[in-house]
């Protein structure tokens, strides 16, 4: 069975002795963000999804969501535990407190979305994507568009989704055929049909808000032409918390997705017929708009892998301590069991302490990129907010491709330790490895995050996002290659660390001169720089964890254990940041020298 309980005691090691959370109290409007009301946080929220959420994952995924004449209707028990949390103001936590919300830092929305998409990723998707379209709403939304519609996500009567994928185009959204006609007013009749829109229709709220793109009559080609529009499920009469719902707009959904996971979310076909809707920023500017959503998605779907990867972890641990079978190579006939738990053999172990090590290093880089997310739109500081939102723009990819892959591989890796029982339904560890599938694929996939960060990123500012990372690492490392407790993990990463600056420079020369030769090794490249990202995070814990372990106050074992995952990461993991080099050093050829005729 599905085993999770939140890991508290690794929240708040990397909140508070790693990135010192309650430095954001001292920031303008975070001054309620102190570290006992994060820990109140955490902990409430803990017991919420292992009280609420938990239970109602079996069920989410054996019943899934039903469809009839348009109506969708979420599992048994989703609609009492979304009014649940949402009345228990989970919903609005860092919401903009001139709109009802907490107005707390972002980083505590990461907490949360960790712990409920551990115990319930279908149930996660529904407000993930509502905070997602208050983001949009509150950067590039009108003033009467913020106030009609910001208090009622926040307080969760009102749910939102992203618009963005037609039949005939994904990522190539220059090809959408969605189409806005002005109808005076500032009104605009949307015509079209949108596909794999995740929670486009509920029963959850009240009204579903859409994000929807779409282009004008006199729109360029290409993404140049592209607008953005809100487009309410139900029409919306009167303005701020008055506002209410009025009859039915031109949306409906014409059907739903039968999928491999996530069950209990809706992934919805939405139909627009000259519906009403509002202009969000200037006409063919819309794809940036909407780039503050999908890059919020983009992290929260990052969140995912690490959550099902947590799960997986205590899951197949669990297991592995009551499995019996075998007998211990070192215990051999000493021991008077006829068989030991499986968690003696060293294959288990490998397998158990890789989920572990990714999963506790995620954690530490999500949490790391969010602070950052914090500091960009709260310091008082220019060049302070400009630094960490580079920062972030550079981690977005990372964070969404690399956990998700880890996620995957955790799932996939606590199916292997229960072995027979890991792929019988009623033990629900492979319904991990189907929904960890989905969260490589969606909000872009994978491939296409590998592209973002070799074809953007990489070449931004001259090369500036990448300083961010490679200057303050490579200080470390130079700082504390004799710091003879750290130098065993030093070195391995020091050397995964030059080969990385290595690969960069190699792709970018490369690049200019052809394009494909950097697109051929962009998955390879990513991977790399996720296994260097994650070290350089276990070598900051191992750091902390050195420093405590003299004087931690009944909390040794934690901290040495800290030290003994970092040795694994370095010396079993990070390896494989020297085979992804390899293969980016061979450039494209490999691939290329085939023709289209011999596949």
């Amino acid at each position: 069975m599905q085993i999770y309980k939140a890991p508290l005691r690794d929240m708040r090691f990397v909140l508070h002795e790693l990135l010192d959370a309650k430095q954001l109290s001292k920031l303008p409007g975070y001054e309620e963000a102190t570290a006992d009301t994060i820990d109140t946080i955490i902990e409430e929220g803990a017991k919420f999804c292992q009280d609420k959420l938990l239970p109602l994952n079996r069920v989410g995924d054996e019943e899934g969501c039903t469809y009839e004449n348009g109506v969708v209707r979420t599992p048994p028990g989703f609609k009492q535990a979304y009014n649940d949390f949402v009345g228990a103001g989970w919903q609005s936590i860092s919401s903009d407190p001139n709109y009802g919300g907490q107005g707390l830092p972002a980083l505590m929305n990461f907490v949360i979305e960790e712990m409920v998409c551990s115990t319930n990723i279908a149930f996660g998707v529904y407000p993930l994507l509502s905070r997602g379209a208050a983001s949009l709403i509150e950067r590039h939304g009108s003033d009467d568009i913020k106030e009609t519609y910001l208090p009622h996500l926040a307080d969760g009567s009102w749910s939102g989704t992203m618009c963005l994928t037609e039949s005939q185009c994904g990522t190539d959204l220059g090809l959408i055929r969605t189409k806005a006609v002005p109808a005076g007013n500032g009104k605009y009749s949307i015509s079209g049909s949108k596909i794999f829109i995740s929670a486009g229709e509920h029963d959850l709220s009240e009204n579903i808000i859409h994000l929807v793109l779409a282009k004008l009559p006199d729109a360029p080609e290409g993404v140049r032409g592209i607008s953005l529009f809100l487009v309410p499920k139900l029409s919306v009469n009167g303005r701020g918390t008055a506002a209410e719902v009025g009859s039915r707009n031109g949306v409906a959904c014409g059907s739903i997705e039968k999928k491999m996971g996530i069950h209990g979310s809706a992934t919805c076909v939405i139909n627009f017929d000259e519906a009403e809707g509002y202009l969000i920023g200037d006409p063919h500017k819309g794809l940036r708009c909407m780039f503050t959503m999908m890059n919020g998605a983009r992290l929260g779907v990052g969140m995912q892998g690490l959550a099902l990867g947590e799960t997986a972890y205590q899951s197949a641990t669990a297991y592995a301590k009551e499995r019996r079978s075998g007998k211990s190579l070192t215990k051999g006939t000493k021991s008077a069991d006829v068989a030991d738990p499986i968690i003696v053999h060293p294959d288990v172990r490998n397998m158990l302490l890789t989920a572990r090590a990714y999963n506790e290093g995620a954690r530490a880089l999500a949490y790391w990129t969010a602070l950052q997310l914090d500091l960009s739109t709260h310091h008082p500081d220019a060049e302070t907010r400009r630094d960490a939102d580079e920062i972030v723009q550079l981690m977005t990819p990372v964070i969404k491709a690399f956990l998700t892959d880890r996620g995957f591989e955790a799932a996939n890796l606590a199916v292997q330790v229960h072995g027979g029982h890991g792929y019988i339904s009623e033990h629900g560890i492979e319904q991990l490895v189907r929904d960890a599938r989905i969260a490589q694929l969606y909000e872009g996939t994978n491939g296409i995050q590998a592209l973002d960060l070799v074809g953007r990123k990489l070449s931004l500012h001259t090369g500036r996002l990448l300083r961010h990372f490679f200057h303050p690492a490579t200080e470390f490392v130079e700082t504390n290659q004799e710091t003879e407790e750290l130098k065993d993990l030093v070195l391995p990463l020091a050397k995964a660390l030059e080969k990385l600056q290595q690969a960069t420079l190699v792709i970018a020369q490369k690049g200019l001169g052809d394009p494909e030769e950097a697109a051929a090794v962009a998955t390879d490249y990513l991977k790399m720089f996720g296994l260097v990202a994650v070290g350089y995070m276990w070598l900051l814990m191992a750091e902390k964890a050195v420093a405590k372990a003299a004087d931690a106050n009944g909390d040794a074992r934690f901290y040495a254990n800290k030290l003994k995952t970092a040795q694994f990461y370095m010396h079993k993991l990070l390896p494989d940041a020297s085979a992804a080099f390899l293969r980016i050093m061979t450039g494209k050829y490999a691939a290329a020298q085939f023709n289209e005729e011999d596949f």
